[in-house]
């Protein structure tokens, strides 16, 4: 699976090839502050659709996140509308972590735990700071 070019305009952004199954999935995935975020449930690819003789290597467009907990546990497959998806712009490097652009704040994957922050845990007195 190619890297090497830019998901929306085709350019070249020198990249190299990846192993999904070995560098991507259930990897970490961190922001740009190294706060944590998820973990990669899955990918979505462009790049697919074979026009004859010349067909490229499959790009990453996006990774896909969500509570995939209960499916593990007791198989099938989330649906579609409960991944959050990032787009493979956002992310700044692949390592033993996915490292990202951006800060968590800025992504839906991590609504949740802002609620759970906000509407819960910030009414417990004490709540809303760090411990000493």
């Amino acid at each position: 699976m190619s890297t090497s070019e830019h998901p929306s305009t085709g350019t070249d952004r020198g990249g190299r090839l990846i192993d999904a199954r070995l560098h991507l999935l259930d990897r970490q995935i961190l922001d740009c502050d190294g706060v944590p975020v998820a973990t990669v449930d899955d990918i979505e690819l462009g790049g697919i659709e074979s026009d004859g003789d010349t067909s490229s290597a499959p790009r990453i467009e996006a990774i896909l996140t969500g509570s995939t907990l209960m499916t593990r546990i007791f198989g099938g497959r989330l649906p579609r509308s409960r991944l959050h998806r990032i787009t493979w712009d956002d992310v700044a490097e692949v390592g033993i972590t996915l490292v990202l652009r951006v800060r968590s704040e800025a992504l839906d994957a991590t609504w949740p735990e802002r609620w759970v922050r906000d509407q819960i845990i910030g009414r417990i007195p004490g709540g809303r700071h760090a411990p000493d």
